[in-house]
């Protein structure tokens, strides 16, 4: 069985958390306490039907992938997430709002954090009508997210995520368990923004083929391009990349949409240049706009020798001179 998140990339989060039956039954028997999860007063959730959406497909939706919003202190916004239900009828999901934040070695966009409080901690200024909901099978749920940040709110950015869960009996999503229950969580990323004096930096630190590999036999070519943020709020980098050959001809571009990097953390992006027939000296140079119209530009070079068509042509070459040679050897022309 699949849970996905349709959306930006990089973006949908699933967990999978392995539990025994016993234990799935002791927490269906209580309900009233949810953890992480504030109950909000306000607009309420509401559902409709999916046109076609009667059909089992076996996964649930969850939209949009991010949220991003200005909220000043002491004021409350609403915005709104979706779920939809294609596993089965009635469903039940329930909510969890965890803090996350980023990775300090570039390998994790973002860090779900559980219980822990993040450094920009943002469940306590989140919530949502209510803990749980049941769906029937085709039917979304329409669920309004309450965001009030206290009047003394500091400018900055606040991450979190409102993640959805549900319960299910997929034996063949476990090898060890059996028929175990899987709790399948998929979330939505929270970036909120306190007006004022908030400090935006970042650069480029790192650009290079993956494992800063010179030569290639082949293509495609991937890169690796590592971003730092030093601030305070996330930052959305963007950029392209251009490949010239020896003659300085343009023979490839790769446009770099933007892409989020929380405050404080490092986060490496990969990018694979689609081109098969490569032979030669390459240079690769990336321009990454910061978001505020500061460049950075860094270039790496590279080879490509196909070698084993080269060791092709070179062989039937080595045949072709041998069978000449050995013809000149056994025949002697004169003239008349």
């Amino acid at each position: 069985m699949k849970y996905f998140l349709p959306g930006m990339l990089g973006l949908l989060l699933v967990s999978v958390v392995f539990i025994n039956t016993t234990a799935a039954q002791e927490s269906a028997a209580s309900t009233t306490t949810v953890e992480n999860t504030l109950v909000a007063t306000g607009p309420s959730i509401t559902t409709e039907q999916v046109p076609g959406g009667d059909v089992q497909i076996g996964d649930f939706v969850v939209g949009p992938g991010k949220v991003e919003v200005v909220v000043r202190p002491g004021e409350t916004v609403y915005r709104d997430i979706t779920v939809t239900n294609r596993i089965d009828s009635n469903r039940s999901f329930e909510f969890i709002v965890e803090d996350m934040s980023g990775s300090a070695d570039g390998s994790e966009a973002v860090v779900l954090l559980g219980d822990q409080d993040g450094p920009y901690s943002l469940k306590d200024y989140v919530s949502v009508p209510q803990p749980t909901i049941t769906l029937g099978l085709g039917e979304r749920a329409r669920i309004p997210v309450r965001i009030t940040m206290p009047p003394n709110a500091e400018p900055g950015g606040y991450y979190g995520a409102v993640l959805v869960s549900t319960l299910s009996n997929d034996a063949n999503a476990t090898d060890a368990v059996g028929d175990s229950p899987i709790i399948a969580r998929i979330g939505t990323l929270f970036f909120i923004t306190v007006p004022g004096e908030t400090v935006n930096a970042g650069e480029l630190i790192s650009f290079s083929t993956i494992g800063d590999q010179k030569w290639f036999s082949k293509g495609p070519v991937t890169f690796g391009i590592t971003y730092e943020n030093t601030g305070s709020v996330h930052q959305n980098p963007y950029g392209e990349i251009r490949i010239t050959n020896t003659l300085g001809a343009e023979v490839g571009f790769v446009e770099l949409d933007p892409w989020f990097v929380l405050p404080k953390s490092i986060r490496t992006r990969e990018v694979t240049w689609n081109s098969e027939v490569l032979l030669g000296r390459y240079k690769v140079t990336a321009q990454i706009n910061r978001g505020d119209d500061t460049i950075d530009t860094a270039s790496v070079y590279l080879w490509v020798i196909p070698w084993q068509f080269m060791a092709l042509v070179f062989g039937v070459l080595f045949v072709v001179i041998f069978i000449f040679r050995w013809f000149f050897s056994r025949f002697e022309f004169k003239r008349k």
